[in-house]
C-alpha cells in the first residue's frame, strides 16, 4: 500500500507542471465566434482582396496552391470540381490532426472537409465546410456541428472551453488558419508557389486568422495586417500591400500589440568599419517593399548576442516584409524539415538578406518575435518579427 501511495504521489508531481501550464493557456482566440455557423452549419469563410489582379491570375494561383496542398496528404484528397470561367474550385481533404504525440502514445483524428474557392476580378473567397472527424481509427465519428460549436464546446458563460472538447476546437481553428495563410502566401508571392514559450506581457485578446476580417493583398509587395482599433474608419482590416487602397471598415480585427523595448544584439552591427560605413540606418517603416524578395536571395536568421555563440539558419521557404497593426514586420518561413527549437525559444533575433550570388547581406534587421499562428504537423512554420532597427546597403 505504501509503495502504491508513493507511486501515485510521483505521478502527481510529474503531471503537476502540465496541469499548471494548461491553466495558464490563453484560449481567447478559440472562444465565442471562433467557429462560425451559417444556417446551423459550420462554415469558415475568408475573403481576399487583391487590387489589380485579374480573375484568371487569382484562379491559377489558388488552383495551383489547392492542388499541391491536397496532394500532400497522399490519399483521396483532391480537387473534385473546377470551372475557370466562373472562377470556382472545389476540393475535398482527408488528413490527420495530431492532438499529442509521445514515445508511448499518439492521440490524433482524421479530419475530412470541403474546401471551396470562388475567384473574381481582384478578389477571392475561401470556404471550409462539411467538416467531419473520424477518431480512434474511425471507431468514433463526429460532425463539427455537434462537436466544436459554441453550443457544445463552450461553457454556459462562453468564457471557457469545455475540457473534453477543447482540443478539438483549438486544433480545428488552427488547421483552418493554416489553410488561410497558405492561400495568402499563394496570392501574395512574387510567383505562385506550392505551399511549402513567449515572454509574459500584458494580456491581449487574440483572434484566429480565419476570423480576423478580409485579407487585402498587393501581389509582389509587402504584406500588412492592421487592426480595426488602430486604423481610420473606412479602412479594411488585415493583410494589404502598402501601395494598395483599402476598402470598407471591418469590425472583426486581429489584435496583436507587441512591446518594442529590446536590447540591441551585437549581430546587428557589421564586423568592421568599412562594412559599417557601407550600411545606413533607415526607419523600419521606410524600408522598400522589394528590399527582400523571395526567390531572389537567402533569408538568414541569426539568434544570440554573443558573436562566438550564435545560431544561424536559413529560412528555406522564404519570407517577406509587412506590417502588423501598423508596425513594420518581417515574415520568415521555415520548411517542415527544418529544426525550429532555437527560434521557438528566442525572444529577439536578427534577419539578414543575402541576394543571390552575394556574400554580404544588403539588409540587416533587428527583430522582436511576435505571436504566430499554431503550425499543423508537416506544414511550413511562419515566424513574425517586429522590426526594431533596419540597416541597408
Amino acid at each position: 500500500m505504501r509503495n502504491l501511495t508513493q507511486l501515485l504521489f510521483a505521478l502527481f508531481c510529474l503531471c503537476l507542471p502540465a496541469m499548471l501550464h494548461a491553466q495558464d493557456k490563453d484560449d481567447s482566440k478559440y472562444l465565442a465566434g471562433a467557429v462560425p455557423e451559417v444556417d446551423g452549419k459550420v462554415v469558415f469563410t475568408k475573403e481576399f482582396s487583391i487590387p489589380g489582379m485579374s480573375q484568371d491570375e487569382i484562379y491559377n494561383r489558388i488552383y495551383g496552391w489547392m492542388e499541391a496542398r491536397l496532394k500532400q496528404n497522399e490519399n483521396i484528397s483532391r480537387i473534385v470540381f473546377s470551372d475557370k470561367e466562373k472562377g470556382q474550385i472545389v476540393g475535398t481533404g482527408d488528413e490527420w490532426i495530431v492532438f499529442s504525440s509521445t514515445a508511448l502514445s499518439l492521440d490524433r483524428t482524421k479530419i475530412l472537409y470541403q474546401l471551396t474557392a470562388t475567384c473574381q476580378p481582384e478578389k477571392c473567397t475561401l470556404e471550409v465546410e462539411k467538416i467531419r472527424f473520424n477518431y480512434r481509427e474511425g471507431k468514433e465519428k463526429y460532425t463539427a456541428e455537434e462537436w466544436i460549436t459554441d453550443k457544445y464546446a463552450l461553457n454556459k458563460a462562453q468564457t471557457k472551453l469545455v475540457r473534453g472538447l477543447a482540443k478539438w476546437r483549438r486544433k480545428t481553428v488552427d488547421f483552418v488558419d493554416e489553410l488561410a495563410l497558405g492561400a495568402t502566401e499563394a496570392l501574395s508571392a512574387a510567383t505562385a508557389n506550392a505551399p511549402a514559450e513567449e515572454k509574459k506581457e500584458e494580456k491581449t485578446v487574440e483572434k484566429s486568422v480565419i476570423n480576423s476580417g478580409p485579407i487585402v493583398i498587393a501581389p509582389k509587395k509587402q504584406v500588412t495586417i492592421e487592426s480595426a482599433q488602430s486604423q481610420p474608419a473606412g479602412n479594411n482590416n488585415v493583410i494589404s500591400g502598402t501601395e494598395s487602397n483599402t476598402g470598407a471598415g471591418m469590425p472583426n480585427a486581429q489584435v496583436i500589440v507587441p512591446s518594442v523595448q529590446v536590447k540591441k544584439p551585437a549581430a546587428l552591427v557589421p564586423a568592421n568599419k568599412a562594412q559599417q560605413q557601407a550600411y545606413k540606418e533607415v526607419a523600419p517603416d521606410q524600408l522598400s517593399a522589394d528590399a527582400i524578395q523571395t526567390g531572389a536571395g537567402r533569408l538568414v536568421i541569426v539568434i544570440g548576442e554573443d558573436p562566438f555563440n550564435m545560431t544561424m539558419m536559413t529560412a528555406n521557404s522564404g519570407g517577406s516584409l509587412g506590417k502588423v497593426n501598423g508596425k513594420p514586420v518581417i515574415f520568415s518561413i521555415l520548411s517542415p524539415d527544418q529544426p525550429y527549437e532555437q527560434i521557438e525559444k528566442a525572444e529577439n533575433y536578427i534577419i539578414r538578406f543575402y541576394p543571390t550570388g552575394q556574400t554580404e547581406p544588403t539588409v540587416i534587421l533587428e527583430c522582436k518575435k511576435l505571436p504566430s499562428p499554431a503550425t499543423m504537423e508537416g506544414m511550413p512554420r511562419t515566424y513574425v518579427g517586429e522590426i526594431l532597427k533596419a540597416m541597408v546597403k
